[in-house]
């Protein structure tokens, strides 16, 4: 008697353990620790299958639905949560290929990129630089959406930093320094128009818009 109310309790405490590591796995901010709490749900899903006599679900559940899914969703969070920022190769350095080249270049504005890595980095993303021999390509894979931000497009004393993405735009806005120069750019709109305003500021865009909305 003693025996079985033993094997239920701790059945019953295993099997409770599911909607409490789901709840955790729901209200889990950081991407990377929801992919941990992930594995814990699928590890005590199969003990609990297991322990029902249902190994070969168990064993199911272990493989494709824990370690295949956590794979997926990895790979799914490491390229998607990070920005693509795009900068002009140093007159110093060469790039032959016409294509960009990943690198760690040596920044211009060092304290800028760090105030870009700290922003990011309360938001669970990361800062991918990609250097560009060219304004002009560096200006087309803003365009083309092969990047997420743009840092030397005009040739001011203290370049902008144009991004294509408004929620970026937000975040950026609400995280840098008040002194960053911070333009959205709008790529449709802007083809539409056939031109690039690479000195447009945040003032002129917001007017922008407001003539376009006006009849």
């Amino acid at each position: 008697m003693l025996e079985g109310t033993f094997e239920d309790g701790y059945m019953i405490a295993i099997t409770a353990l599911l909607p409490l590591t789901a709840c955790l796995l729901v209200f889990q901010v950081n991407p990377y620790q929801a992919l941990i709490v992930r594995g814990i749900l699928g590890a005590i899903a199969a003990l609990v299958y297991a322990l029902f006599g249902a190994a070969d679900v168990a064993l199911t559940e272990a493989l494709v639905g824990t370690m295949l899914s956590i794979t997926l969703y990895a790979i799914a969070v490491r390229s998607s949560m990070s920005m693509r920022l795009g900068l002009v190769l140093p007159k110093t350095e060469q790039l032959t290929p016409d294509q960009p080249k990943d690198l760690e270049p040596e920044h211009p504005a060092p304290q800028l990129i760090s105030d870009l890595s700290s922003a990011l980095s309360r938001h669970h993303m990361r800062l991918e630089q990609v250097v560009y021999p060219t304004p002009a390509t560096l200006q087309a894979a803003l365009v083309t959406n092969d990047i997420h931000a743009a840092y030397g497009l005009d040739n001011h004393s203290s370049p902008s930093i144009h991004t294509r993405l408004r929620q970026l735009y937000d975040i950026l806005q609400a995280e840098l320094p008040p002194t960053t120069n911070l333009i959205y750019f709008d790529s449709y709109n802007q083809l539409d128009k056939g031109t690039f305003k690479a000195t447009q500021t945040k003032t002129d865009f917001v007017s922008d818009h407001i003539t376009e909305q006006q009849p």
